[in-house]
C-alpha cells in the first residue's frame, strides 16, 4: 500500500488530499471538500496531464514582436510535456495570426490543438 499526499489545485481552496494507492489503483481519496478534487487526485497519481503554455517564433510581424504565445487547448499528458517543447523549438508562424487558430493540429496527441492565444498582424 503507498499513500500519496497532493495539494489540490482545481479551485482556491487549496485541500491537502491523501490517495491510497494498492498495485497502482487508487483505493481511497480523502481531505477533499468537493468532487472535483477527487477527480484531480486521481488523476494526478494516475495520469497526470498538464496544459502547455509557452511562445514559439514569429515572422512577418510588426517591429519589435518576435514572439507568438500559444497553449494547448487541453492537457497533455506529462510525460510528453519535454518532447513537446522540444518540437516546438525550431517551429514558427508567420504573421498575421489570430487569437483562437490552431496551429498544430493533434499536436502529441489526438484532440490536443495547439492554439495561439494573441492576435498578431
Amino acid at each position: 500500500m503507498e499513500t500519496r499526499e497532493l495539494t489540490c489545485v482545481v479551485c482556491p481552496a487549496g485541500c491537502k488530499i491523501t490517495v491510497t494507492l494498492e498495485d497502482g489503483k487508487v483505493t481511497d481519496v480523502k481531505g477533499q471538500t468537493c468532487p472535483r478534487g477527487k477527480t484531480y487526485a486521481q488523476n494526478e497519481v494516475t495520469h497526470p496531464v498538464r496544459t502547455l503554455t509557452t511562445t514559439v517564433l514569429l515572422e512577418n510581424a510588426a517591429a519589435g514582436t518576435k514572439t507568438l504565445p500559444v497553449k494547448t487547448n487541453k492537457p497533455l499528458s506529462k510525460e510528453l510535456l519535454f518532447a513537446a517543447m522540444d518540437e516546438l523549438a525550431g517551429f514558427a508562424v508567420k504573421a498575421p495570426v489570430t487569437v483562437g487558430t490552431v496551429l498544430l493540429k493533434d499536436f502529441m496527441e489526438p484532440g490536443v490543438d495547439l492554439v495561439a492565444c494573441k492576435t498578431v498582424h
